[in-house]
């Protein structure tokens, strides 16, 4: 793709802040049409899936945060001089053109493309289904920011409206180029993509989030922190699903009936291990494969182990790489889990509700990567761009 000048990339945000706000009536009507087909027991879809005026306040926002932030890309990362002669410098480029696979949230539909475009990336947007009438808004309003800073075709950001079949399809034998592919979703779906995609894929996977409760844990902090990391909001994917209690908590039986109190007062369903059930006379987990989910619904797993070493393990073994936290006042000790746990955020004495790029100050983000290359954890502006060597020489020869 030609690179764009920052002036004209800011002009299209510009352009598109000022669209949707003109088109928010017509947005929130598209989007009811979407809740209308929507089954709403499936309350953490739906929830991402509704957009309300607020909704489109904090689109308009995301995009003026972007507006804010320098351009990603040409931006210089090292410059060497060699003995030779030769000037190599390492800037950063587009990666070319990104696809984004993703469910019920219309917003990702604005910083998805708010994102890629002014990082110089053309972006595909394979919503799901159940948001086609949103998405499609959204989009004729991308189209018409674009046409009114002549930038035609408008194909910088483009909607694809295929079915199962059509998307296998199509990532076997793309009709265009493929530089990079975000799968945002379950597992079904990155397996899926995985297994079809011809070019790179960029995990953005489970949450299934641990807070392990050592015995030097503050218990006042404790209790808010769960509390906030599993109610605040269920349908993120940095919400809590797992509890791990260190059996050497002083007055441990105090406390986990305390906490079930909580949590049961909130209207989270709660299982245990056998200790743990038996102590709360709540359900035992039958199926050891529960460790591995993520549940995006007011539901939580709680177990008890002996040791932070016991606590590691569990959370290295069962979790989605996502976000992890330990609750102690000994820095020592979170900083021994914090360097030991193999996610992409790992925290002490707070919710893992942050882990999302504005909170991180990252700004508005793609997705939450849970792989290593080419970066974990809120994949925003300044990580969508690769990077390329320029090598300035007079006729050096090898």
């Amino acid at each position: 793709m030609k690179l764009l000048t920052k002036d004209i990339k800011n002009k299209v945000l510009e352009s598109m802040m000022q669209i949707i706000d003109r088109e928010r009536n017509s947005i929130i009507k598209e989007n009811k049409k979407d809740l209308n087909n929507f089954d709403p027991t499936d309350r953490a879809m739906y929830d991402r899936l509704i957009v309300d005026d607020a909704k489109v306040d904090s689109m308009i926002q995301s995009i003026r945060e972007v507006l804010g932030q320098p351009d990603p890309v040409s931006q210089v990362i090292s410059t060497e001089n060699l003995e030779n002669g030769l000037k190599i410098i390492n800037k950063t480029a587009p990666f070319g053109t990104i696809m984004i696979i993703y469910e019920s949230r219309p917003d990702v539909t604005i910083e998805a493309a708010m994102l890629a475009f002014k990082a110089n990336n053309k972006i595909l947007l394979k919503g799901g289904k159940e948001a086609v009438f949103s998405n499609k808004k959204l989009v004729s309003c991308w189209h018409e920011a674009l046409k009114s800073n002549q930038l035609e075709p408008t194909d910088w950001i483009e909607m694809l409206e295929l079915n199962r079949e059509e998307t296998q399809a199509f990532l076997k034998n793309p009709t265009q180029q493929l530089d990079l592919i975000v799968p945002r979703g379950g597992e079904k779906l990155i397996a899926f993509v995985k297994e079809h995609a011809k070019c790179a894929v960029l995990i953005s996977g489970r949450g299934n989030n641990f807070v392990y409760v050592n015995d030097e844990a503050d218990w006042e902090k404790t209790k808010k922190v769960i509390l906030n990391a599993k109610t605040q909001k269920i349908s993120a994917c940095n919400a809590l699903d797992k509890v791990l209690i260190d059996e050497k908590l002083a007055d441990f039986d105090k406390k986990v009936v305390e906490l079930k109190n909580i949590l049961t007062k909130a209207e989270v369903q709660i299982l245990g291990d056998q200790k743990i059930a038996s102590l709360l006379e709540t359900e035992q987990i039958k199926d050891e494969s529960i460790w591995h989910k993520e549940f995006l619904a007011l539901k939580v797993v709680i177990g008890s182990v002996p040791n932070k070493e016991t606590a590691i393990e569990k959370i290295n073994q069962y979790s989605g790489g996502h976000s992890a936290c330990i609750m102690t006042e000994n820095a020592e000790t979170a900083m021994e889990f914090m360097e030991q746990v193999d996610s992409a955020a790992v925290y002490q004495n707070a919710s893992t509700r942050f882990t999302d790029g504005g909170q991180m100050g990252v700004g508005a983000e793609l997705a939450i990567s849970t792989d290593k290359l080419h970066h974990r954890g809120p994949l925003g502006l300044k990580q969508l761009v690769t990077n390329k060597y320029y090598v300035f020489g007079n006729g050096q020869i090898r």
